[in-house]
Formats: structure tokens, C-alpha cells, sequence
């Protein structure tokens, strides 16, 4: 199959990354906010780190494909093809002006540099004008962008997210990360590996926000689906009745957990991942927090929708079919460590296969926990990384595990 992701914990086979570019070094202080960065992070620390991640995982065994490669793959099969994708990129950049000048600049690249020129941005100073000068021609200062960089993509797990034998492509939470989707629906779409072999549970379509790293594959017949501060209940609905849709889907039941709606917690994943079997990492303060609902396909395409009186424990160790689970709390049992570790993504661990984690170097207190819980640790180095407010997991879009 050419998706194929049933289990957070089996043997990671395949695994789509993008390595961080040029685009981070267009982020400053006064776009920061705008494109969802807290920090800016040094470029050639940021690439020597994900290298550095790209290798652990090559070195397990796993195969490592690149979202920028497959992309001008793609787009080399036909000019009309590259055609419709500028198009595209640029109605769903919401490019209102130039978009004459933007197409004439991207269209003359060769394939590969022109997605990178899309991912880096376009500052005014780099189009042609052909019109009657305009004031922002006439002005000393061109550096301004008429086409933003995308500075979260390597952040790979949100645009889109594998499940069972299909794909969701998501309609993202901030109007800038909207743009990330278009690539991975194009390969989706339209690279001979995956055209016509892979199901769409979700489309950017979907007037309801969703985000990969709310959805975790708990078994080939259960995903949990967190509702955060980036995925709303709607979109939860509106997946599963795609899913159940699908009569050759194995997945039955789907676990809604709703978490704390805050920019420190964003996703399930970066409160909640799985590291073995029956091990789970999470940050603590989530607990008090949290409450569970089940949804099941009903009869005439309906949807049975309960909420379940357990605890977390209980409904994970249903879903992954173990009497029992343990969940292991970032920071230990130290309130100021978790807080700290758990900003530093220590409890959004990439497993490779049951019981083998990668995760941040500087997360020490909860990789010592694991450790000492029988995990192995494969650590990565993490001070440029880390400034994008995202994990291992958060890295890596998993597209075979078996």
C-alpha cells in the first residue's frame, strides 16, 4: 500500500520530513507572530540538527523521503501541472496583486527551485513590473513580501496526516499555515507513487480547522483525535463520517480527547504520545483536564456518539488492547521540570518501533524517566529546532509502518 500507518509504535518504515530552508531566515521580530514562531532559529544550526534527525532515523532502518523532492517530482510529469499548482498556491496564499508578476518569476525556475522559491517567500524587490509605477515601486524601500514565507514546514505532521490506508489533508487553524497543505495534496494527488491509490478522509475544503498533530493511530481499528486549540469537534465529526464512509476501512471507533485550549498545548501530541505497548508519555497538568467522548458509525451513515465515563488509562489501554497502561509524566514528578520540558516538547517523542523513542537531547529529566522505564532514548540535538514550539513527532509524517 502506499500509505500504510495502523499503530504509533510499529517499526517506522517510511517517513516524509522537510528539512528546514531558507524560509526561516525571512522570519523577523515583527512577522514572528504573524507566522506562529516565538523565536528565530539559526538556519545552519537548524539544518546540521535535522540532519542529524534524518540520519537516527536512517540508521533504524527507516526510509527518508523529502516534501520538497516529492513535490517537483510531481510537478515534473506535465507544464500544465506546474501551472495549476502555482495557480493554486497562489488563490490559496490569498495573493490578491501581482499574482501576474508572482506566476511570470515562479514559472520561469527550473521544477525544484521553483517550490523552494514558494516555501522561502517573494519580496517586492525580486518581481518585474510591467504596470504604470505604483507607489510601492516608488518607494526606497522594497523589501517587503508579496508572497510570505512558510517557515513552519518542517513541521510535517500538521498539513496532513496518514491514517490506516488513507490520508486526511487539513484544513489548517491559522490562515498562514493553509498554504503547507497544497504540497502534500499535489503528491497525494498526482505523484505516481500515491495517484489514485490513497482514500481522502479530509480536504482543505472542510470549512472546520483540523491538524495532524491532534491525531494519533492508536490500532488498525481505533485513532484518537484531540480537540485543541488548533482541531475543532466539528472537524472530528465530519473525519469519522468520512472514515466510516470508506466500507474497505478497518477503523471501527474513534476516541475524541478534549484538552486544554492553550498555545502551550496546541496539539494532543504535544501532550500525549505513545512510547511502547503499554506506555504512554504525557504532561501531567493535561489530567485534571481532559474529557473523553466515543464516536461509531450508526446505521444510514449516522454517527453514535457517547461520552465515556473512564479514565485515560482505561480508554487507552481499550484502544491498544492491554489490560492496562502506564502513563509516564514529563518533568518526573517535578512541577517546574514538566512545565519546562513539556515547552521543550518533551512529550512529543517519535516511537520507531515498540519501545525506541527519538526525542530531544535537552528534555534530560523525562528522557532519565523513560530510561529508567525500560525505553531506549535515541536523542537528538535540539537548540535551533526547538525554537519552532515543536517535537520530534511533530517533524515526521510517518506514510509506512510495518
Amino acid at each position: 500500500m502506499a500509505i500504510a500507518v495502523k499503530s504509533e509504535i510499529q517499526p517506522l518504515k517510511k517517513v516524509l520530513l522537510h528539512r528546514p530552508g531558507s524560509e526561516l531566515e525571512q522570519l523577523v521580530p515583527t512577522s514572528m507572530e504573524r507566522l506562529l514562531f516565538d523565536d528565530i532559529p539559526y538556519l545552519r544550526g537548524a539544518q546540521a540538527e535535522h540532519d542529524a534527525f534524518a540520519q537516527v532515523l536512517r540508521q533504524n532502518g527507516t526510509e527518508v523521503v523529502y516534501l520538497a523532492d516529492l513535490t517537483a517530482q510531481t510537478l515534473s510529469c506535465s507544464k500544465e501541472l506546474r501551472s495549476q499548482f502555482v495557480r493554486d498556491f497562489l488563490r490559496c496564499s490569498g495573493v490578491s496583486s501581482y499574482c501576474e508578476a508572482l506566476t511570470e518569476l515562479l514559472l520561469a525556475l527550473p521544477v525544484k527551485e521553483m517550490v523552494l522559491k514558494t516555501m522561502t517567500g517573494v519580496r517586492f524587490d525580486e518581481i518585474s513590473q510591467h504596470e504604470t509605477p505604483s507607489l510601492a515601486a516608488l518607494r526606497t524601500d522594497k523589501s517587503h513580501f508579496v508572497l510570505d514565507p512558510i517557515p513552519n514546514l518542517y513541521f510535517t505532521r500538521d498539513p496532513f496526516a496518514s491514517i490506516g490506508k488513507g490520508v486526511s489533508v487539513h484544513h489548517m487553524y491559522s490562515v498562514t499555515r493553509n498554504r503547507e497543505t497544497i504540497y502534500s495534496e499535489y503528491v497525494l494527488r498526482y505523484h505516481p507513487d500515491y495517484a489514485g491509490r490513497v482514500p481522502f478522509y479530509y480536504t482543505p475544503e472542510e470549512p472546520f480547522s483540523l491538524e495532524g498533530g491532534d491525531i494519533l493511530n492508536l490500532s488498525a481499528q481505533t485513532i484518537a483525535v484531540g480537540i485543541s486549540q488548533r482541531t475543532m469537534p466539528e472537524a472530528v465529526e465530519r473525519l469519522a463520517r468520512n472514515i466510516f464512509a470508506d466500507e474497505s476501512r478497518e477503523i471501527c471507533r474513534i476516541l475524541a480527547i478534549d484538552i486544554p485550549s492553550r498555545r502551550a498545548f496546541m496539539h494532543l501530541d504535544t501532550v500525549l504520545t505513545q512510547v511502547d505497548r503499554d506506555k504512554f508519555v504525557i504532561h501531567p497538568s493535561i489530567l485534571e483536564h481532559i474529557d473523553l467522548f466515543e464516536l461509531t458509525a450508526g446505521a444510514g451513515g449516522k454517527l453514535n456518539l457517547r461520552r465515556l465515563d473512564q479514565t485515560l488509562e482505561q480508554a487507552l489501554a481499550e484502544a491498544v488492547g492491554m489490560e492496562q497502561v502506564r502513563l509516564l509524566r514529563c518533568g518526573g514528578g517535578d512541577r517546574i521540570a514538566a512545565q519546562r520540558e513539556q515547552w521543550n516538547d518533551g512529550s512529543n517523542t517519535l516511537c520507531i518501533r515498540p519501545g525506541t523513542v527519538i526525542a530531544y537531547d535537552r528534555n534530560y529529566v523525562t528522557n532519565c524517566l523513560l530510561e529508567d522505564e525500560g525505553i531506549e532514548v535515541l536523542k537528538i540535538p535540539s537548540g535551533e529546532l526547538s525554537r519552532g514550539r515543536g517535537g520530534p513527532r511533530c517533524m515526521s509524517m510517518p506514510l509506512q509502518r510495518l
